[in-house]
């Protein structure tokens, strides 16, 4: 979910609040600082959970509606800079923020650090190509690679489909891969991921069907219900709903769904729904109009891989 949280964070950081305090605070709850992930960065000054937890009180504070919990403090992609990611909530909605704190610890800057060079997207393009694992539409030599990291209970990639279809049937010889991005601020998401990675192992083209019915039943399921919900979904999509209901529990779904997660944060992935063409990231898709999105499919597949 993309939106008004960011603006929040925005305008809380462009703020005379902006700038925290050091002492740590215990008014709103935080979660357990994420290890950093294995990669060859330079060190880092990590500012402390209790320290990011002191910043968000003094910068949300004055509002009650407004709650937070800390997802991860780690190094960021470019050296020297600590990434904080935050999971903001208010009026009965959540947004994962992020921002990046400096070397001093005493400035944090908001916003995207995006790929610099002849050819910005490689890399990324790169690890999907390497990295996918998702259910897949259309040739494997296609010229275009189109990954969407997706959450089954999220309302904005339900409302985005339409403009995803119309992306993928810009270029008919476009590869369309889904991959399962559950977001933790959802309650029955990662369930959701789990019924899809075996509905997809089952039947490719049960899987299609699963995402979309499960998209059209969102808000009849909940936390309580979803077992029982989406193994009914599945048996309507046609496959054995007990049997993928088995499977949605087993080691190697999980691993399966957490490979999936893992290759959404190497390619900096906050929220969903998260589109790449050939590397190339689109963001709320749902805004950027069709004849736009055509254009960057048409050039992505004359540029090739």
């Amino acid at each position: 979910m993309r939106g008004s949280f960011n603006l929040i964070l925005v305008c809380a950081l462009t703020s005379v609040l902006a700038r925290a305090q050091q002492s740590p605070t215990d008014s709103k709850p935080t979660a357990k600082t994420a290890s950093a992930p294995a990669v060859n960065l330079p060190s880092v000054n990590l500012p402390s959970e209790a320290a990011v937890d002191s910043f968000l009180q003094q910068t949300f504070g004055y509002d009650p509606q407004v709650s937070w919990k800390i997802s991860s403090i780690k190094p960021a992609p470019v050296p020297g800079l600590a990434e904080v990611d935050v999971i903001l909530a208010r009026d009965q909605g959540q947004q994962l923020s992020r921002f990046f704190v400096t070397p001093d610890g005493e400035h944090a800057v908001v916003g995207d650090i995006i790929p610099f060079g002849a050819k910005p997207f490689g890399p990324t393009e790169g690890l999907l190509e390497k990295g996918v694992t998702g259910p897949a539409r259309g040739p494997k030599d296609a010229p275009v690679l189109i990954v969407e990291f997706g959450d089954l209970q999220c309302p904005v990639c339900k409302a985005s489909q339409p403009a995803v279809e119309g992306l993928i049937a810009a270029e008919p010889n476009a590869r369309f891969v889904f991959q399962n991005f559950p977001l933790e601020m959802h309650n029955w998401a990662a369930k959701a991921a789990a019924y899809a990675d075996c509905v997809g192992r089952a039947s490719n083209d049960a899987f299609w069907k699963f995402v979309a019915k499960t998209y059209d039943s969102q808000s009849d399921i909940t936390a309580e219900n979803a077992d029982d919900k989406l193994t009914a979904l599945a048996a309507a999509a046609g496959v054995k709903g007990e049997d993928i209901a088995v499977c949605s529990a087993t080691p190697q779904t999980k691993a399966n769904v957490d490979a999936s997660l893992a290759l959404g944060r190497d390619v900096e992935v906050t929220g969903t729904p998260t589109i790449f063409v050939n590397g190339r990231r689109i963001g709320s898709v749902a805004q950027i109009p069709p004849e736009t999105l055509k254009g960057l499919v048409e050039f992505a597949a004359k540029q090739g891989k």
